[in-house]
């Protein structure tokens, strides 16, 4: 991730040189505020993200198991209540949607 090169506090705190046919320093100002207003917003969003960025991490740790997983390779259709782990195939994947576009469509895919 690219690092920020200006805080908030840098924002407010620049100060431009006027010259003969310069912005309005109002104008400059006022969008300059509305600039601090979005980065402090972005930096909360950021801060509060990582928060459950980790809180989320820290769940999946303590949900995991212990044991490691056993592998799935010629095992049957999955059923529908078991969660697709990182240990089924693409073969398990595909025979699953296939049932499951059987179940939906019907007649429609046999014929």
């Amino acid at each position: 991730m690219a690092s920020i090169i200006y805080s908030p506090k840098d924002i407010f705190e620049q100060d431009f040189k006027n010259s003969m046919r310069g912005y309005d320093k109002k104008e400059v100002d006022e969008f300059l505020d509305n600039v601090i207003k979005d980065y402090e917003s972005y930096i909360e969003q950021l801060e509060n993200l990582q928060a459950e960025n980790n809180r989320l991490k820290q769940q999946l740790k303590e949900k995991t198991p212990s044991t490691p997983l056993r592998s799935t390779v010629g095992s049957s259709v999955l059923e529908p209540h078991q969660p697709v782990t990182q240990s089924a195939t693409n073969f398990d994947i595909l025979k699953r949607i296939s049932r499951l576009e059987k179940e939906v469509f019907g007649k429609q895919i046999v014929e």
